[in-house]
């Protein structure tokens, strides 16, 4: 009997796997990473500085342990070749592997933006725990960081790190803080958090080049002519779903691989999910979705065909010093924000043309009314 093959160990594997072993513990189940394969929950890789976390603190669980606690096998540092779908077969690069299914929980890959300068191949971007060991390494005995991108990696980690004592500038080209999240005042509230601990804001420009400058600083160049000295440079820009093994296979992918709403990718036996997964076109990488997906995935490799359904889902952003719940209107969804502000607190909710409720977008002390308008939201995928 050829094992259930799942490649990538984050959160979406890994929970995959222990859902699944809830419904059947003896069916065989290779994990394939490229990685050390340790367990570790990702969301904590932009809250490390402030709980004063290395990435062995943050590891949950060793590959060795995650194999004896689930009865899978944890095949590490496995570069995956490509995938033979018609023979049922994933291609390593000295051998390949018989799969009965397969589960592609590949993850996405951090965007860096095309940069020039002698410094471009020393810009950190922070993906996994091997990542932030390497960039938490690079701090030790820094003061300054520069951090490309305000969205929501950019604005997590630069409270992180200004907790972590860090003095920080960050550059975001479209003008405000989680621009593609929040409406204006709820993004002007986060900037105010965001300045009251520290943080330099260069709103507008991008950024062009990082070079090295003098006494071992790096020097990063805006597109209007000014620049940024920095111990370390953070490439936080965003995130694209790793959809090149699957298309090289002949699956059908868009943004992200395709899938209907059983998971399951247009070639029979294969199935994806978490943040490379488009699901029903739906492209959601966050915790919750994924969650759902793993809880339903696990049941149709266990032989109960199962939907995955997305409710209401909102997303907490990580920034304590000025709370943010967010939870957007479905992708081209006609409406109007009505915003309430007082300070840092602002409740926005944005409504359709008949007035019902699509979204919101909450700070401050207005994230306590988050479970009250969760009951009015239609749920995302029923």
């Amino acid at each position: 009997m050829h094992p259930i093959v799942i490649i990538g160990t984050g959160l979406a594997g890994f929970n995959t796997v222990k859902e699944f072993r809830k419904l059947d513990k003896e069916t065989p189940i290779v994990m394939l990473t490229a990685d050390d394969g340790r367990n570790y929950s990702k969301p904590m890789l932009s809250a490390g500085f402030t709980k004063e976390k290395t990435a062995d603190d943050l590891c949950m669980a060793t590959a060795e342990k995650v194999a004896e606690q689930f009865n899978v096998d944890v095949r590490t540092g496995v570069h995956v070749a490509g995938i033979d779908p018609d023979n049922k077969r994933v291609l390593l690069p000295d051998d390949h592997l018989d799969y009965s299914q397969l589960v592609l929980a590949l993850g996405a890959d951090t965007w860096t933006p095309p940069l020039e300068g002698d410094a471009v191949g020393e810009v950190f971007s922070v993906n996994d725990l091997m990542d932030y060991s390497k960039f938490r390494a690079a701090l030790e005995g820094k003061k300054t960081v520069t951090i490309l991108g305000g969205g929501l990696i950019g604005c997590e980690f630069a409270n992180d790190l200004s907790n972590g004592g860090y003095q920080v500038s960050l550059v975001e080209p479209m003008g405000r803080c989680l621009p593609l999240l929040l409406p204006e005042p709820a993004s002007e509230a986060v900037g105010r958090g965001l300045a009251d601990l520290g943080v330099t804001f260069h709103f507008g420009p991008l950024a062009k080049a990082v070079h090295h400058g003098d006494n071992g600083a790096l020097v990063t160049e805006l597109s209007d002519g000014s620049q940024l000295e920095s111990d370390v440079v953070l490439s936080a820009i965003g995130l694209r779903p790793r959809i090149e093994m699957a298309k090289e296979a002949g699956l059908k992918t868009n943004r992200g691989i395709l899938t209907d709403k059983t998971l399951r990718t247009s070639a029979e036996g294969i199935y994806a999910l978490g943040d490379c997964a488009e699901v029903q076109g739906h492209v959601l990488p966050y915790v919750l979705p994924l969650m759902a997906s793993a809880r339903a995935l696990a049941k149709t490799l266990a032989g109960d065909t199962t939907e995955v359904s997305y409710g209401v889902m909102p997303v907490t952003i990580k920034t304590p010093a000025c709370p943010v719940v967010v939870c957007p209107a479905a992708e081209g969804s006609e409406g109007d924000w009505d915003v309430e502000a007082d300070g840092n607190t602002v409740k926005a909710l944005f409504r359709g043309k008949d007035g019902s409720l699509l979204g919101y977008a909450l700070t401050g002390d207005a994230v306590s009314e988050k479970m009250k308008l969760n009951k009015e939201l239609p749920a995302i995928m029923p």
